[in-house]
């Protein structure tokens, strides 16, 4: 049976400890995105942003598309959603 996961208009949207991961394998590039920082409330307040090849063949520092770092959640989700759109028209 194949594992449903969380998504996110219409992509799956996968969290496997300070990395989240957004957009269909099937597809050409997904987005990576990665903590690096939490506050004391434990926020994230520095995530790195990585549209990435999805070609797993290749390895990740050739997979880079485009990378940045934001200092809030929403801005990274924001920038790599707009990203991954245009990545894929």
């Amino acid at each position: 049976m194949a594992e449903k996961f969380l998504e996110y208009m219409g992509k799956p949207l996968v969290r496997s400890g300070d990395e989240i991961y957004y957009g269909d394998m099937n597809d050409n590039h997904i987005v990576k995105f990665t903590i690096l920082s939490k506050d004391t409330d434990d926020n994230p307040n520095k995530i790195n942003i990585k549209l990435l090849k999805s070609d797993t063949e290749l390895n990740e520092k050739d997979r880079i598309v485009k990378e940045s770092t934001k200092s809030t959640m929403f801005e990274a989700l924001d920038v790599g959603f707009v990203w991954l759109d245009r990545a894929l028209k």
